[in-house]
């Protein structure tokens, strides 16, 4: 099978898909009814975002009357006792002190109000039987709408492993129609065979206008303004190629460790959980060509375009131009934190949590400008950035000045505080002489719209709920990441070799300046 043109599920992928439709900038109309079912609907996405998001979305009176919320786990709960731990629980989670407490009470007895709870083994046939009455029978009359007409969404919040298992479950039910969605989260596949046997035994059910791979980081509000700041603003995208601009970096640090993730992580990694997904979707917004209008599919095909265009990664390619890490003992926030080894409760691992590298973007826009990808855990921050470094004036005409010209930079900030910064030179005020001194433009999100900005998940679940796939990953799109990233995991493991240790509250091995410094470049920090 051609790794570069990888199928879409059940939609073919010559299909054409710039046929108008809703534009991705307008909101659809919320359905009247909707189920909303939550596999691990009492694990920690379901409460630490899902219900939060749900949450803030009924406190805006954006939830129809009729949205219910099932929760499906291997919990020993009832309705009631589901409902009575979400009450307990929510307020750990979105903060009461920020809300009127009178609204913020009837949002939460709202909410409480539409869960169900349903103990469900994905794995065992006879179980099944509940869900199948709860969604068929919604107890509505025929003048208000017939059971069918409800929207139904399946959150997959569970292992990738019973993706497909699910899927196939509730098409045996006879539950999936076509108002049904399904959502899955990452990770999608640990590697391109595997991806694609969780992309055909899902799409074996689901047609893939009903299927929506979640990545957060899409959602973000930095994120997707990046192609109104590119295409909006007529004096930046003249600017937006090879000749102007001298290379891109695109970093996710974290100052976290593994945590409790550390069973997952260690059979992940690095560059599984963060390069596949996150930073490469960031790249392709970055550089993607703009679209005829920003529409369902536009956006997506044009994303596919660029990871098509990625640079292969030979073996001599990973050896020269990635570098990957694992945090040792150190200090972040002036606190003492342990190892990952330590973490993770056993020595000798060779997982990365840390990784590095160069990759180029061969088309005729990009030809040349390396992208500089960086992302670690227990960094000395937690920051998500994209920085656009222009190339330096050709020539200088200010002989005999203080200071020295510099390379303009914008800075795309995607968390934790969302804005943008554009760093000039320009000439300090007073007399005798010119000095030359680099200065910013800040737009901060939080300042200029004062309004509250929504979670991510906010936005992506409601997009779900309405159907606008635009801010989610296509079929293709993954199969292509995975194609590029694979040749440097099977790279890795023919060497062999272990990470670079690097201590805890740095920006990571030194071998990660030195993939810069030999390119005459350096990595540009947020307050730099």
């Amino acid at each position: 099978m051609d790794q570069k043109h990888p199928p879409l599920g059940r939609q073919p992928s010559g299909q054409p898909s710039s046929q108008p439709g809703t534009p991705a900038g307008a909101a659809a109309a919320l359905p009247e009814h909707c189920d909303f079912t939550v596999f691990g609907g009492t694990g920690d996405l379901a409460f630490r975002k899902l219900l939060p998001a749900l949450f803030h979305r009924d406190l805006e009176g954006q939830l129809p009357d009729d949205f219910r919320i099932i929760g499906v786990s291997r919990s020993d709960l009832d309705t009631e006792g589901y409902q009575q731990l979400v009450r307990e629980a929510l307020p750990g989670h979105v903060d009461p002190a920020g809300h009127d407490p009178a609204t913020y009470d009837a949002a939460l007895q709202r909410l409480v109000g539409r869960l169900h709870h349903l103990v469900l083994d994905a794995e065992e046939p006879d179980d099944w039987h509940q869900l199948h009455g709860l969604l068929k029978d919604r107890g509505r009359t025929e003048a208000v709408g017939g059971p069918d007409e409800a929207v139904r969404v399946f959150y997959l919040a569970v292992a990738p492993a019973l993706f497909g298992p699910i899927c196939a479950r509730l098409d045996e039910i006879g539950v999936v129609d076509p108002t049904a969605r399904v959502v899955m989260e990452k990770p999608i596949g640990r590697d391109l065979a595997s991806a694609r046997a969780v992309n055909d035994a899902v799409g074996a059910v689901f047609e893939e206008s009903q299927t929506f791979r979640i990545d957060h980081y899409l959602g973000k509000e930095s994120v997707q303004n990046l192609l109104v700041t590119r295409f909006a603003n007529t004096f930046l995208e003249p600017l937006w190629n090879s000749r102007w601009v001298d290379h891109v970096q695109i970093t996710v640090a974290e100052s976290l460790g593994v945590g409790e993730r550390g069973g997952y992580y260690d059979g992940s990694g690095a560059l599984r959980d963060m390069v596949q997904n996150h930073l490469l979707q960031l790249l392709c917004l970055t550089a993607m060509e703009p679209p005829t209008y920003v529409g369902r599919e536009t956006v997506r095909d044009e994303k596919l375009k660029v990871l098509q265009a990625l640079k292969p990664m030979g073996p001599q390619d990973v050896d020269r131009d990635t570098v990957r890490g694992q945090y040792r003992q150190g200090l972040v926030d002036g606190q003492a934190v342990a190892a990952y080894s330590d973490d993770l409760g056993r020595a000798g691992s060779s997982t990365e949590t840390f990784v590095a590298l160069k990759a180029e973007v061969q088309n005729w826009r990009w030809a040349g400008v390396p992208f500089y990808l960086r992302t670690g855990k227990r960094m000395d921050r937690r920051v998500s950035e994209i920085v656009v470094v222009f190339k330096e004036p050709p020539h200088a005409m200010f002989p005999g000045s203080e200071g020295a010209t510099t390379a303009n930079r914008l800075h795309i900030l995607v968390q934790p505080d969302e804005g943008m910064r554009l760093h000039l030179t320009a000439k300090e005020p007073g007399p005798g002489g010119i000095r030359l001194r680099p200065v910013s433009l800040d737009l901060s999100y939080a300042t200029t719209f004062t309004q509250r900005s929504p979670d991510a998940y906010e936005r992506l679940l409601m997009d779900v709920v309405r159907g606008n796939p635009t801010h989610f990953m296509r079929r293709d799109e993954v199969e292509a990441a995975w194609s590029w990233v694979e040749p440097i995991l099977e790279r890795w493991d023919e060497l062999g070799e272990r990470p670079l240790r690097y201590p805890a509250g740095t920006t990571g091995p030194t071998a990660a300046a030195m993939l810069l410094e030999r390119d005459g470049r350096a990595w540009q920090e947020t307050d730099q």
